[in-house]
């Protein structure tokens, strides 16, 4: 019979390797960024809330914070620096106006994850009281990502099209918010466990639209061929803007 500890390892281990597919999902994105010297139009508002997310459940793993959790701390450490290469890049690649706002928001984000780190360890003197605390910050900070799958799941019924939803990605949220879900069973973690059920839900429903919209994205795409038009695909989804903020909240729920 397998264990409960193994059962937790290894979905700990699942939950790793398909965070890690989800953090690294924007690359191209940067490639493209990279290549043109500018962000044009890209928003740095989902990389700047991960990047807020990772510290957060970095903290909450912790020894002294909620014993046992080395593998939320790899994930979203590696989650972290990441995020903090992206946020980089747009500085890097900015105009100045958009840089200071980055840095400045950047800046605050850890002083704040910093502040509410040593008033936990001050304040409270139970690992029981802190991952409480900074679990229940860290729920709140997810369930306000949420927004950015639910408006790429509007679009998509709205147009009938799964074009700006790819399938690697929706099938690789499902399974991180599978693994994450059943990681937080053994033994029950609810601060790991609510968002991640919901996020696996979320992703659920992609898989669905993915499934009830294929064949009119398809018709879409060969009609616009026979009009010698360009796909939505190859003028946006080619840069994988959209998709890569989306990634991260819908990893979004990776805790």
């Amino acid at each position: 019979m397998v264990s409960p500890a193994a059962i937790r390892f290894a979905a700990g281990i699942i939950g790793n390797v398909t965070a890690l597919f989800l953090f690294l999902s924007p690359l191209p994105t940067f490639i493209g960024i990279c290549k043109k010297k500018t962000v044009g139009q890209y928003s740095s508002v989902p990389y700047l809330a991960t990047f807020v997310n990772c510290m957060l459940w970095v903290v909450y793993g912790l020894p002294f914070i909620h014993p046992n959790s080395t593998l939320v701390v790899t994930v979203n450490g590696a989650g972290f620096f990441i995020e903090l290469v992206y946020l980089t890049l747009f500085v890097v690649y900015s105009d100045k106006k958009n840089k200071i706002r980055i840095i400045l928001i950047a800046i605050v984000e850890i002083i704040i994850v910093g502040i509410m780190t040593v008033l936990v360890l001050n304040l409270t003197h139970t690992t029981k009281r802190r991952s409480s605390i900074v679990g229940m910050i860290a729920i709140v900070c997810n369930i306000m990502m949420y927004a950015s799958p639910l408006s790429v799941m509007k679009l998509v019924i709205t147009t009938k099209s799964v074009e700006y939803m790819p399938f690697s990605l929706s099938i690789a949220s499902f399974a991180n918010g599978i693994a994450w879900t059943i990681y937080a069973l053994f033994p029950l973690d609810p601060y790991i466990a609510a968002p991640n059920g919901l996020g696996t839900i979320f992703a659920l429903v992609q898989l669905v639209l993915y499934a009830t919209y294929y064949k009119s994205t398809k018709e879409q795409i060969a009609a616009r061929k026979a009009k010698g038009a360009v796909g939505l695909t190859e003028v946006v989804y080619g840069d994988s803007a959209k998709v890569g903020q989306v990634t991260h909240t819908g990893r979004a729920q990776i805790p």
